[in-house]
């Protein structure tokens, strides 16, 4: 009984807050609007691509030591 009201208040509380994020992101715009966002979104690529290669390296090592 507890699980399933939580449950329902959970989903009542995430219901209420995506209804309130119809706001327009000004920052978002803006920084569209000057180019900048190409800016953000390499610079995200790069540290999303530096970390997948740390990640596969770590794993052969690792791999290479279990052998």
């Amino acid at each position: 009984m507890k699980y399933l009201i939580t449950l329902l208040l959970s989903i009542v509380f995430t219901t209420q807050g995506i209804a309130q994020q119809n706001n327009v992101i000004e920052m978002a715009d803006v920084m569209r609007s000057n180019g900048k966002i190409y800016v953000v979104v390499a610079v995200l690529a790069t540290i999303f691509i530096g970390l997948m290669i740390y990640l596969i390296r770590i794993d052969k090592k690792v791999q290479k030591l279990e052998e």
